[in-house]
């Protein structure tokens, strides 16, 4: 396995956008993050995290691929 090639800073708090329109599923995935001191990033559908992701680019996203308005 190769190791990356930009070093990981580890004392930084990992961004998570989490993309689901179900409600249920947005609020258990935060809680589950925030639980492993990640700060989370909801969004509804997809066209509201793009706009997330312009003003606050995530580490990670978690997001369902099957929602209205943008899949």
């Amino acid at each position: 396995m190769k190791k990356a090639k930009t070093p990981i800073d580890q004392t930084k708090t990992p961004i998570v956008l989490v993309v689901d329109d179900n409600l249920q599923n947005l609020e258990l995935l935060q809680a589950y993050l925030e639980d492993m001191d990640c700060e989370t990033l909801p969004a509804h559908d997809g066209i509201e995290a793009l706009k997330i992701i312009a003003d606050n680019p995530p580490d990670l996203i978690l997001l369902d691929v099957m929602m209205p308005k943008m899949s």
